[in-house]
């Protein structure tokens, strides 16, 4: 695998409850809102479990996930192609932390951050729309 060694681990409060973040992290459906414009493998089904292999796209390039832990706190995945590592997720009532760590040509930290900016936003807009 050609790139850098890199590694982030990042924790933000958002105003939700456990459950609507778990259900955020482990619902394709949901997790495809959020993660944009990062795409998912197409037929996913309707949590993710372990076990579970699937591809996302960042632009052309395609990152293999393989899920290897899923608690009602917690998500691992492993990762293969575009970034050869694993992704972990923990979380609670309001907050979520993010630890990467992985071999990539990506620069790993700034989508690390991004994606939970942009989390944070589907969050609020959830929260809002409840309210």
């Amino acid at each position: 695998m050609l790139g850098n060694f890199q590694q982030s681990q990042l924790r933000i409060e958002v105003e939700a409850s456990e459950t609507t973040i778990q259900d955020s992290l482990l619902c394709p459906v949901q997790l495809q809102q959020w993660l944009w414009p990062q795409r998912l493998s197409a037929g996913m089904p309707e949590k993710l479990h372990q076990g579970l292999s699937f591809t996302s796209w960042t632009g052309p390039v395609a990152i293999h996930h393989q899920v290897e832990v899923v608690t009602p706190i917690c998500l691992r995945l492993l990762l293969s192609q575009g970034i050869d590592g694993f992704h972990e997720w923990y979380w609670g009532e309001g907050w979520i932390q993010s630890r990467l760590e992985g071999i990539s040509v990506l620069p790993l930290s700034l989508g690390q951050t991004l994606s939970l900016l942009r989390l944070r936003q589907f969050l609020a807009t959830k929260q809002r729309g409840a309210a």
